[in-house]
């Protein structure tokens, strides 16, 4: 039997002062250990020597229509958690395959915390907190002037397009989101996940101002590649009078496809940026317990709302 789902040094200061009860309240809204997706960066790079920091909220939502499938899941997993002996039938499949779709496309806040360095002109690197995930990634630029809005040089106007490559690399322990339902489900399957995630963003932008310095607005097409390692360890369901044995951890992966847009509005030294990115994967085949097996697919849409803190580089 296959079961098919879709689931998918003073103005500093000043500026910092402003930027922190933002933070407290955005970070308080935050319950995600999710890999971020959000596009939020422009063409433009860190200019060298130069440091920014940022805080991203973003809400992970996929296309399909959860909301009947997790009714039904809900009821499943409520009963199924109750007992002391579960007896595999379809709902048991579908508790699996809901476990799957939450880790692989999970409906759910997402929130960074991210610091940016400009290494070289044309190369800056970062890292970032998703509570929980760990985030590496660096940018190159491959078109428009370098400069800064306070030594604009080439860049000394508006309009100037740019545009760069990135990588991000992003490792995290997955887990399912703190809701009710899938809490009941982990407690009858004993659910472990762990995954891997690449993303390679091509980003274009138009600058507003001499070197973005009010900001800009950017979109772009975005690759993504995942490897999942995930497994269950059920003790209390039974096929007749045999118990279940547990399936053994199964590593898959599967790529992604999306696109982007953001704007960037501030000045100089603090910008906010909306964002929104949409993505489609086909996630594959996955085995389940008692020899069944789903597959599943869907589209994403990521929107997010980010501040960044640009601190220049005063030596230059």
């Amino acid at each position: 039997m296959k079961v098919s789902l879709l689931f998918p040094r003073s103005a500093h200061r000043r500026q910092g002062a402003l930027l922190l009860p933002a933070l407290g309240l955005l970070l308080a809204a935050a319950a995600s250990c999710t890999a971020p997706r959000a596009i939020v960066a422009t063409g433009k790079v860190t200019p060298q020597g130069e440091f920014r920091g940022a805080y991203n909220q973003g809400f992970n939502v996929a296309s399909a229509p959860l909301d009947k499938v997790g009714r039904a899941v809900k009821d499943a997993a409520t009963q199924a958690a109750s007992q002391d002996r579960v007896d595999y039938t379809d709902a048991t499949t579908q508790l699996q395959a809901a476990a799957l779709a939450y880790v692989l496309d999970p409906v759910q806040p997402t929130a960074d915390l991210s610091i940016r360095y400009g290494i070289i002109p044309r190369l800056d690197a970062g890292y970032k907190y998703a509570f929980g995930s760990h985030v590496f990634d660096a940018q190159f630029q491959l078109l428009g002037p370098t400069g800064s809005p306070e030594n604009p040089g080439a860049g000394a106007a508006s309009g100037v397009t740019y545009a760069s490559v990135g990588l991000q690399f992003a490792t995290q322990r997955a887990k399912l989101p703190n809701l009710p339902f899938l809490d009941d489900i982990n407690s009858v399957l004993n659910f472990r996940a762990t995954r891997n995630d690449l993303l390679v963003p091509l980003i274009i932008s138009q600058s507003f101002g001499p070197e973005e310095e009010i900001g800009a607005i950017s979109y772009g097409l975005v690759y993504g590649h995942s490897w999942v390692s995930y497994g269950f360890a059920p003790d209390k369901i039974f096929n007749g009078s045999v118990k279940v044995p547990e399936l053994p951890r199964q590593t898959r992966n599967f790529s992604s496809f999306g696109g982007f847009v953001n704007l960037k509005l501030g000045y100089r030294y603090f910008y906010v940026i909306p964002a929104v990115s949409l993505f489609y994967q086909n996630y594959g085949d996955y085995a389940l317990l008692n020899g069944q097996s789903t597959s599943l697919s869907g589209v994403t849409v990521v929107p997010s709302l980010g501040f960044q803190l640009r601190l220049p580089n005063m030596r230059r």
